[in-house]
């Protein structure tokens, strides 16, 4: 049980350095493709660096989060099959890891970083009027959506997948 929290705390932070890579060091619009429709409108493509080099440690940080994020689904299995886990077992360190994270994501990434925080508009200030009087993020039916059906659906296939060996 240990692990699997350990796990879903460094796929929680996988994901948050991808965010910071992307927003703040690579800046390439193509990254915003779950914003919303109206803001991905009014986005403007950053030809210029941040600053010199800020594109580098971008990708490297994106490098460096999704191999963090394959490291936990690697371990993840790894762990299942020399503990000899069943169906069930699979799925509840699975269900969990994705279910820590969408918590994660509706409150840090849309409702803390989005709305008080406004670290997205620092970045890309012409957004600012599309965010203006949200209490939270955006696309919440998409978010529980992806916590009630998609995430259990996805995390019983790769149980019963695991499960088979």
């Amino acid at each position: 049980m240990f692990l699997t929290i350990f796990l879903a705390i460094v796929f929680c932070g996988a994901i948050s350095l991808m965010l910071v890579s992307a927003v703040a060091f690579i800046q390439d619009i193509r990254f915003f493709s779950s914003a919303p429709k109206e803001a991905r409108e009014v986005l403007k493509p950053r030809e210029t660096e941040l600053f010199c080099g800020a594109r580098v440690i971008g990708w490297t940080l994106m490098i460096f989060s999704v191999l963090m994020i394959a490291g936990v689904g690697i371990v993840s299995i790894w762990d299942g099959f020399r503990s000899g886990y069943t169906f069930w077992q699979f799925f509840l360190r699975f269900v969990f890891i994705f279910t820590v994270y969408k918590i994660y994501d509706m409150v840090c990434f849309d409702w803390f970083l989005l709305c008080r925080f406004k670290f997205f508009q620092h970045y890309f200030p012409e957004v600012e009027e599309v965010y203006k009087d949200r209490k939270y993020g955006y696309n919440i039916r998409s978010q529980l959506l992806k916590l009630l059906v998609i995430f259990p659906a996805a995390s019983a296939l790769a149980a019963w997948i695991c499960s088979l060996f």
